[in-house]
């Protein structure tokens, strides 16, 4: 079973190529999905106020993400250690969710597993894939995308991508690179190319 890491910049598209590997069969774990659930966790959430106070709660008593987004974006020295604190508590029990989840399939069945984390080489989750997938998309297009589905601002936007490795080191990371420019039938011919030489 090959395990699959998916990286790239804000808004190039690895979801889109995480459902194209699904549809051949893949495995997909989203370090981000995973993360939003483990944030609620009443332990991680007693620690988060502790740290934070109250005011990173929502109506409902949970932890709000976008009040955890304010204080943890951004290039100032105090975002900064906010993110590093929020990614020390977090990204051990992440990993841990999917470590678990994945030994739990069956070899024979699954011919491959992808790791979709916005911060894949920076957590060190690289070390357990034998394949690292760069997307690549230009900027523009980004820009576009998160403006269209995500409603961010190019500040926003900005703020999101600083909080991450840069794109051209990231790119040193990959094994291989799929670029999503086009149409989505194009990436999926990209995704196809990857898959028959890589996997099938």
């Amino acid at each position: 079973m090959l395990t699959i890491g998916l990286i790239g910049g804000v808004a190039s598209g690895k979801s889109a190529v995480a459902t194209e590997l699904a549809r051949r069969g893949a495995t997909v774990f989203d370090a981000d999905q995973i993360g939003h659930a483990v944030l609620q966790r009443p332990a991680v959430r007693d620690e988060l106020v502790a740290r934070w106070g109250t005011g990173i709660l929502d109506g409902a008593g949970g932890v709000s993400r976008p009040a955890i987004a304010k204080l943890v974006f951004g290039d100032s020295s105090e975002a900064k250690a906010n993110r590093t604190a929020l990614e020390e508590l977090l990204h051990p029990l992440i990993r841990a969710q999917i470590e678990a989840e994945i030994r739990q399939l069956p070899d024979a069945v699954i011919p491959a597993v992808v790791i979709d984390a916005p911060l894949l080489i920076e957590s060190g989750w690289n070390e357990v894939c034998q394949a690292v997938i760069f997307v690549d998309a230009p900027r523009e297009q980004r820009l576009a995308r998160a403006a269209k589905y995500r409603g961010w601002s190019p500040e926003e936007f900005a703020r999101r991508e600083a909080a991450q490795m840069p794109i051209d080191e990231k790119r040193c990371w990959s094994t291989h690179v799929i670029r999503n420019a086009g149409t989505l039938a194009e990436l999926a011919a990209e995704v196809e190319r990857f898959w028959s030489a890589a996997v099938a």
